[in-house]
């Protein structure tokens, strides 16, 4: 007993650090960016895949990982990642180039996609079904402290010490992990042992995933409509030749015959694409319309990851005891509600009413975020647990993107390619109400997916 609970310790310390680092790379990375441009003198296209290089590198492996943890061992797998993880931000502090930082990106993916997918699995594996709501809240939680803690922190790393300094910071982090799950996560999991790695199947997955994200990265040009029907048809193809190989690397009859992993997996794509772009929407909207200055606008926003970083523990807690389904979809519910009041600001809108809006949307996600996840991770067998982690990161990527592709577009309609000056404020601000719009018919959509999944308990007594 106590060696378990030795283990559960240890592989939450591990998870819930690596679910950190992720986010805060990220964050605070974007905080960097204007200095690194400054350095290294990249024009805009090669600045914006500092951040994109990094997403389609998780993007792209994240399946595949999972499905190798499964096999070979998701604490290999996990101590690997790691490693990749680190070494790669050691080689990030060090960048000479632009085309060397892009490629440290690229690297830093591919070590968070193996992590990422196993961290979850292992953490499901370790925990017994009435306590790992619970973990799963810390794991969240720690995503959205990283998230908030990102840009701050970049900034103040950046202002002090250079933008290097942002990839140096993670390196003992890194470290750490590795020599805790080395030396205190005892066991080894891998529950599908014995299969072979579907190749083919792996390498379709990687191809539409890459088509359907950097295509959604370059909305709304008409080369991305192509990539992205380019995406669709490979999907298509990686299905139908997943539904027909005895071992895939991805159980497509995990969506097709359970409805409890499919409808779980959908709201959390829903619910991502629809809140994803809010930070992004509401940071401009301070600074243009409101007139606040960046640190300013930077200090309102951290509201929302904080709520969710207090109540995603507590969220995961209350799903170990009460059905799931009612509490994310409570939260979703919740969402729609801040959806709505944030479609209808407008010049004279308040701050307080955004802080206060901003509060009701992280205890809305915070409600669905760790129970959904709970879910999903709760309603497959063990040998599919990297597969449905990998599917967890791999909604909550595809919804981000599909969240800011979805802003785009709208600028693109209501703006054009101009800047956002004093002269068209009328019609960013029209942008924003209408952005907001679509968000709030998706998250009410999501309602439904979230309510109709079906019941965790009955799933897990049988």
């Amino acid at each position: 007993m106590t060696d378990n609970r030795s283990q559960e310790k240890s592989a939450l310390f591990v998870a819930t650090l690596t679910s950190f680092m992720g986010p805060f790379i990220i964050s605070s990375v974007n905080v960097a960016l204007p200095a690194i441009q400054k350095e290294f003198a990249a024009d805009a296209v090669v600045l914006s895949w500092v951040a994109t290089a990094l997403l389609l590198a998780v993007a792209v492996f994240l399946i595949p990982m999972g499905k190798i943890g499964d096999i070979y061992g998701r604490k290999k797998v996990f101590t690997w990642g790691l490693a990749v993880y680190t070494l790669a931000s050691l080689m990030g502090a060090f960048s000479v180039s632009m085309p060397m930082l892009i490629a440290v990106r690229v690297f830093q993916g591919f070590g968070a996609a193996m992590f990422v997918t196993t961290g979850m699995a292992i953490l499901t594996s370790v925990f017994p079904p009435n306590r790992r709501g619970r973990a799963i809240g810390f794991y969240v939680a720690a995503v959205y402290i990283g998230l908030s803690v990102g840009p701050f922190a970049g900034g103040l790393l950046t202002q002090y010490l250079g933008w290097r300094s942002i990839f140096a910071v993670v390196v003992p982090f890194g470290i750490a992990s590795v020599w805790v799950t080395l030396t205190y996560l005892k066991g080894e999991w891998a529950d599908a042992r014995g299969e072979k790695l579907d190749v083919p199947g792996s390498l379709l997955y990687a191809a539409s995933v890459f088509l359907l994200v950097y295509g959604a990265s370059l909305l709304p040009q008409l080369l991305a409509i192509y990539l992205i029907l380019s995406g669709a048809v490979t999907m298509a193809v990686f299905v139908r030749l997943e539904l027909h190989t005895p071992q895939p690397v991805f159980e497509v009859r995990l969506f097709s015959g359970n409805r409890l992993f499919a409808f779980s997996s959908l709201a959390a794509l829903i619910n991502y694409a629809a809140t994803f772009a809010v930070t992004f929407l509401l940071s401009l909207y301070l600074q243009y319309i409101k007139g606040l200055d960046p640190r300013t606008a930077g200090t309102v926003l951290m509201a929302q990851p904080v709520v969710m970083a207090v109540f995603s523990p507590l969220a995961g807690r209350l799903s170990d005891r009460i059905e799931p389904r009612l509490i994310a979809s409570a939260g979703m519910t919740l969402t729609v509600v801040g959806l709505v009041l944030f479609a209808l600001v407008g010049t004279g809108t308040s701050t307080a009413y955004i802080i206060a809006t901003l509060v009701m949307l992280g205890f809305g996600f915070a409600l669905f975020s760790s129970p959904n996840m709970n879910a999903i991770m709760g309603s497959v067998d063990k040998k599919f647990f990297g597969i449905a982690s990998g599917t967890v990161a791999a909604m909550r990527l595809l919804g981000q993107m599909a969240s800011m592709a979805t802003a785009m577009v709208v600028f693109a309609v209501f703006i054009g390619r101009e800047q956002i000056t004093p002269a068209n404020y009328d019609l960013f601000l029209k942008s924003v109400k209408f952005s907001f719009g679509i968000f709030t018919v998706l998250c009410t959509i999501g309602i439904f997916f979230s309510f109709s999944r079906g019941e965790l308990r009955n799933k897990t007594d049988s």
